[in-house]
């Protein structure tokens, strides 16, 4: 098994398992949402990879079976980030017949190193349950504010 961060050359895998981890979070694709996201992934993949966007991945032989992205934003300094970096973990995925065996755990371990390099003010996430242990596990932390999370819908 082998663990590290990947780039353009797993672009096919790439776009499989986000499709994968998508459906499964989502419950089913539509062949259209199916469509769309596999036509645009490999673009944004190729644009974001190792810049902004870095995939670890868990790899046995030439498939990967396990994935963590780190999404890297930079915003202008306040005083809850005063390096102007931040993350989110996205995506993290484990094929199901390789699951329980701690892969995404070494995953999210190693993404947090590469965080704390970076100097990263922090990571954030939006859990599942089935993911909420594992973040908890290696020490996330529910967060309290007293904004509330809003969004526009274009």
């Amino acid at each position: 098994m082998t663990f590290c961060t990947v780039g353009i050359e797993y672009l096919q895998q790439l776009v499989q398992l986000r499709l994968d981890y998508l459906t499964e979070d989502h419950g089913s694709l539509s062949d259209e949402e199916t469509k769309r996201i596999s036509e645009k992934l490999p673009d944004y993949y190729k644009r974001h990879l190792n810049k902004d966007l870095f995939v670890y991945a868990c790899i046995s032989g030439d498939e990967i079976i396990g994935i963590c992205f780190l999404l890297v934003t930079e915003k202008p300094a306040n005083p809850d980030f005063l390096n102007g970096k931040t993350g989110m973990l996205l995506n993290v995925y484990t094929k199901p017949e390789h699951r329980h065996k701690g892969y995404a755990k070494k995953l999210v371990e190693m993404m947090l190193a590469d965080a704390k390099a970076m100097e990263l003010d922090f990571i954030e996430l939006k859990a599942t349950e089935d993911g909420y242990g594992l973040y908890k596990a290696v020490g996330f932390k529910d967060s309290v504010s007293k904004y509330h999370d809003m969004k526009f819908v274009l």
